[in-house]
């Protein structure tokens, strides 16, 4: 048997200094709604867009196991704008496997957007960001994720251990379902240190300052021949632009 490390959750309160202190903070589902500012319920509108997403054209391992879409959006003055669609970009530098490619994703849906429950989380991230660090303007990729099992191994981060390049890096976790894996574990940047646990809770939450930690989250696997895949929301918010609308 694999032993499973349980997620090392704090209370909302704790959250900052939390975050301040190691570099990353879990939160469990209903410490992220009363961080945006909703029931843990309004959340549960959002997932059926995890059930339409088209694959991932981009994987250079040749790899069917990723589903997503994308969009990107403006924090400014306490509220969440939508900018025209825009490619994914990261340097070879925070992504050796997919750096330095115009990599183009299906839009997120009008209906993921347009519900409040999302521009709520959304802004109540970047406010846990600001409070971190006094940014007047985030830009934020937002990325719908689903990673299942049809090559019988899914690969949550194929690209291994790495940063996104980004100031603040969010996973929220939507479901597990049928799978075993799907582990994650963040490290020190510049040090030893490191801890690896499994987010299982639907609306969990990680938050990580991208300069002080390397994360990645371990390949999943079925628990039966029926297969099975994990959810995830990824939000990433970055103070100086878009990464690579300087390149």
């Amino acid at each position: 048997m694999v032993a499973r490390f349980p997620a090392p959750a704090v209370p909302l309160e704790r959250l900052d200094e939390t975050l301040r202190a190691q570099g990353y903070a879990v939160l469990q589902p209903d410490a992220l709604a009363a961080l945006a500012g909703v029931a843990v319920g309004d959340f549960d509108g959002l997932a059926p867009g995890w059930d339409d997403l088209p694959p991932d054209a981009h994987l250079k391992d040749g790899g069917r196991y990723r589903r997503r879409r994308h969009g990107s959006f403006i924090v400014e003055g306490g509220a969440l704008r939508q900018v025209p669609h825009r490619r994914h970009w990261q340097p070879v530098e925070y992504n050796a496997l997919h750096g330095g490619m115009d990599r183009w994703f299906a839009p997120l849906e009008p209906a993921l957007v347009d519900d409040p429950a999302f521009a709520r989380l959304v802004l109540g991230i970047a406010a846990a960001c600001s409070r971190q660090r006094q940014v007047a303007r985030w830009h934020v990729e937002v990325h719908q994720f689903r990673i299942d099992t049809t090559d019988g191994l899914g690969r949550p981060t194929p690209e291994g251990a790495h940063r996104d390049g980004v100031d603040f890096v969010a996973v929220v976790l939507l479901t597990r379902h049928r799978i075993k894996g799907g582990e994650t574990r963040v490290f020190e940047a510049d040090g030893p240190q490191g801890q690896r646990f499994t987010l299982e809770a639907p609306w969990s939450l990680m938050l990580m300052d991208d300069a002080r930690v390397i994360h990645e989250s371990t390949p999943i696997q079925p628990v039966d021949a029926g297969g099975g895949h994990r959810d995830t929301l990824v939000l990433t918010f970055r103070e100086q632009g878009f990464l690579g609308d300087d390149a």
